[in-house]
């Protein structure tokens, strides 16, 4: 599991302090992107107000950062059930097609994986391809429901090994995060 990508793009867990870069980035999702997001049009206040919400659940956001901007988001979510949860990612246009969605989604299955949850739903509308593509690539059992197709993965039940990889994976993150927002502040940059 890499935690750097194209063009120096890190993949790490959102802070609670990074609400603010998460709305950004979801703002920036071009009208295309956020349909296939939210499996419809919505609103920049549709948007805010979501965000508002998430960061009172019970979530697990993955973040790929490049230069400190946050560029694209795999989310985990419980269903309330104890077993259960969805996933949702969200990537801007220019970053689509370069393997972020596949990294994002080994993370958010890992993730998964150590806190007990055996199946992850995955909704996406029936156009979206790419997502399809992605689930499949991760062995989702796929169904079609009304102009929407839902993707189901089971996780392995978690592993000493498996929660040091999300462990070391986690302390990886922080570094790469303290130490880019460092070299950022040396050279007088700021993130979007």
């Amino acid at each position: 599991m890499s935690n750097v990508l194209i063009d120096g793009g890190v993949i790490r867990k959102l802070w609670v302090s990074e609400t603010e870069k998460y709305r950004a980035h979801l703002l920036r999702l071009d009208p295309e992107s956020r349909r296939s997001r939210f499996s419809g049009a919505v609103s920049d206040e549709f948007i805010n107000n979501f965000v508002d919400l998430t960061s009172n659940l019970d979530a697990v956001l993955h973040g790929f950062f490049v230069d400190g901007a946050l560029r694209g988001v795999g989310e985990l979510r419980s269903l309330g059930l104890k077993d259960e949860a969805e996933a949702a990612f969200s990537i801007e246009k220019d970053w689509q097609s370069f393997g972020v969605g596949s990294a994002l989604l080994e993370r958010t299955l890992l993730a998964a994986r150590n806190r007990g949850i055996k199946l992850l739903h995955m909704t996406c509308l029936a156009h979206n391809k790419r997502m399809q593509q992605l689930a499949r690539k991760f062995d989702a059992e796929l169904s079609f429901d009304f102009g929407s197709v839902v993707g189901e993965v089971e996780a392995p039940f978690p592993t000493p090994l498996s929660m040091l990889r999300e462990a070391f994976a986690d302390g990886h993150g922080f570094a790469t995060a303290v130490l880019d927002a460092q070299s950022r502040l040396l050279r007088g940059g700021t993130s979007k």
